[in-house]
């Protein structure tokens, strides 16, 4: 009976290690990277489209080398851009140096995620508002850098943002006065 106790209290110890030793994996976080010191943007340089950002000079904008662990649910926040040219997403999609209608289901992913461009031109799945849709990356949204001619004199981007064209929004059925910002799920198609 004292092995049986002492076998049970032992397999009982060595579950609660590992349960405790993969929650604190999942608990692992990206943490920040630095701060970056906003400067005000000259005359016209900082497109508001879809109610963007412009830096403001003095901040201090946390920046993010990494973005938290992917799985085949990763927790995200949609935005919107336009990789239109003269859109809000500023130069050409650094994945093909090519703008994309807005009319095309694409996306910018957070550094971490964009991870050097090993996503590039590959197609992710949206799940979001009860419905999904599939997007290609075609660009990052930049986590570490900001404030720059570069980056549309626009704020580094958090490090969990899927920033997606408005076809990804209007095939996920969001209402168009709802658009900007949106808990989601995301995964690689």
């Amino acid at each position: 009976m004292k092995k049986q106790v002492c076998s049970s209290m032992s397999l009982l110890i060595l579950s609660l290690l590992f349960v405790t030793n993969c929650l604190s994996v999942e608990a692992q976080s990206c943490k920040p990277s630095g701060k970056l010191r906003g400067k005000k943007p000259p005359p016209g340089q900082c497109n508001q489209d879809n109610d963007s950002d412009c830096c403001k000079e003095g901040k201090l904008y946390t920046t993010y080398k990494c973005s938290p662990p992917v799985s085949q649910l990763t927790k995200a926040v949609l935005t919107i851009n336009s990789f239109q040219k003269g859109g809000d997403g500023g130069g050409p999609s650094e994945c093909d140096n090519k703008y994309h209608s807005d009319d095309t289901p694409v996306v910018a992913l957070s550094t971490g995620w964009f991870n050097k461009q090993s996503r590039c031109l590959k197609n992710i799945i949206i799940h979001g508002n009860g419905r999904s849709v599939k997007a290609m990356v075609v660009d990052e949204c930049d986590s570490t850098m900001g404030c720059d001619a570069d980056h549309d004199y626009q704020p580094p981007c958090p490090n969990n943002i899927v920033d997606a064209s408005r076809a990804v929004w209007k095939a996920l059925g969001v209402p168009k006065d709802k658009w900007g910002n949106l808990d989601i799920y995301w995964s690689d198609a």
